[in-house]
């Protein structure tokens, strides 16, 4: 025990609440399936007892809690930004025209594999998963649920898109902070992801398109087609000017503007629109953007429209949005938090970690345990810079010894922390995207091949390096060696 009375943990006794956190999980959210919130709170209150057994004060954990509360107010804010979006855009006729000339283009049997290489354009052009999956992802959301195609193959579609754009885009915050925090050059570090983004793109498409030829246009799915057809046509003012918001989230974000000022000068945009071309009032400007879109809101400005037209299929597809829809994945975050920060406190986790990186001898080995470390810690804290610069603290040394060059840690980073954190339900990105698309976690985690198959590969060029004359795998060259011993001489 430390002069302070903290007392550090074995092994054995760290892996007790490690233990029951998984149980209550896996238990209480993968099978029973009680609310994720709640399973946090529980498992944050059997770390907050394990860490104030071990010395620490309550205090502290509130403390560690609001440190990273603050430091993930950006993502809250877009979080809420993507609610008003949503809603806006609905308003102004943006979503409705995505859906409508979709419907019109898309064969339902390509609807699978082209939402997921066009939501990985978009991803890649404005940088962002939440970003990408909020607007083009709703719309394909949309026209698969008129066709009556798979939500569940459609949403892991979206995701796999969403997140090839947020690991491989220049633009992308998590591409350029996990290079920095490696210490690799960014375009050698998307370089580098190449190896397994691109056999993982490449099966993707392969399964989302055999996925589609099992599906067989019926005689109710044409009419539901034509019936959202008639609907948004009599409902909306359809121009191209309703593309406007569009273009100024892709623009803005490839010019870098920060996200949130182009998310609300977007939605801005959406309201002036709504108000010119779809005869909307001020106050349903509002509602829209807080409450959310409703289709009453457009019949109100239409006394002549053929009430007929308005299903209850047409409004379980368009109202939706708002400031409000984003509560719940807001309050998840303060939950979130709350665990991460307790397990932070509890330093359980840490001591594991160590224990397992003393038994690391081959390159498969090292890398293995950084894309699990990397997997378990972004399902903790939810916060990838935090997880990003821990794995850096405890795998850089590991990867130096073996003369793997940093974009192999970086590349493990993006595999095991970025593209896997939308993956589990109880993860910031996982809310966001559950909520966002309106399917749950586990229905999509199936289909998110692309978020699978970076995993799977970075794993296996670590596993077949001795056999692959390292393929995959990037050693540092004799001449890097030596600077980086130069660079160490030079800091101490």
């Amino acid at each position: 025990m430390s002069k302070e009375g903290i007392r550090r943990p074995s092994v054995g006794m760290a892996l007790i609440p490690i233990m029951i956190a998984l149980v209550i999980f896996i238990g209480g959210i993968g099978i029973l399936k009680y609310q994720a919130e709640l399973m946090l709170i529980f498992a944050g209150v059997v770390f907050s007892i394990y860490a104030i057994w071990c010395g620490h004060k309550w205090e502290k954990i509130l403390t560690v809690m609001g440190e990273k509360i603050k430091t993930a107010l950006p993502a809250i804010l877009i979080l809420f930004s993507i609610g008003l979006i949503i809603g806006t855009w609905m308003l102004s006729g943006t979503i409705p025209f995505f859906v409508y000339y979709g419907l019109e283009i898309i064969h339902p049997g390509y609807l699978y594999v082209l939402a997921f290489i066009v939501t990985a354009i978009v991803s890649t052009c404005v940088g962002t998963s939440w970003g990408s999956a909020g607007t083009i992802g709703v719309a394909l959301m949309s026209i698969a649920q008129t066709m009556d195609v798979s939500l569940a193959i459609t949403a892991g579609a979206v995701v796999s898109g969403a997140y090839f754009g947020d690991k491989l885009s220049p633009l992308s915050d998590t591409t350029n902070m996990s290079s920095l925090a490696a210490g690799s050059n960014l375009y050698e570090h998307i370089q580098h992801m190449m190896y397994t983004s691109i056999p993982s793109s490449i099966i993707a498409i392969i399964v989302f398109y055999f996925a589609g030829l099992s599906i067989e246009s019926t005689p109710g799915q044409l009419n539901n087609i034509e019936e959202m057809l008639s609907g948004i046509d009599q409902l909306f003012n359809l121009n191209v000017l309703v593309l406007l918001p569009a273009v100024i989230v892709i623009a803005g974000s490839l010019m870098k503007k920060s996200p949130l000022i182009v998310l609300f000068s977007s939605a801005l945009t959406a309201m002036i629109i709504a108000f010119f071309f779809q005869q909307a009032t001020v106050a349903q400007l509002f509602t829209s953007a807080v409450e959310g879109f409703n289709v009453e809101m457009v019949t109100a400005s239409n006394p002549g429209l053929d009430p007929t037209v308005i299903s209850e299929s047409m409004q379980g597809l368009l109202n939706r949005g708002g400031l409000y829809s984003m509560y719940n994945a807001t309050f998840f975050v303060f939950c979130a938090f709350f665990f991460a920060a307790a397990i932070e406190v509890s330093q359980a986790l840490n001591v594991v970690l160590e224990k397992i990186i003393s038994y690391l001898k081959s390159i498969g080995s090292v890398i293995f345990a950084s894309l699990v470390t990397g997997f378990a810690v972004i399902n903790c804290t939810s916060n990838a810079l935090v997880t990003y610069f821990l794995i850096k603290d405890i795998f850089g040394d590991v990867y130096k010894k073996k003369k793997l060059h940093p974009v192999n840690l970086s590349r493990s980073m993006e595999d095991s922390v970025t593209i896997t954190e939308a993956l589990m339900p109880w993860t910031v990105s996982g809310v966001f995207m559950a909520t966002t698309l309106g399917v749950s976690n586990f229905e999509f985690l199936p289909w998110a091949i692309f978020n699978l198959g970076g995993f799977v590969f970075s794993l296996l060029y670590g596993f077949l390096a001795p056999y692959s004359n390292n393929f995959g795998i990037r050693n540092l060259t004799e001449n890097e060696v030596e600077e980086d011993m130069e660079s160490s001489k030079k800091i101490i």
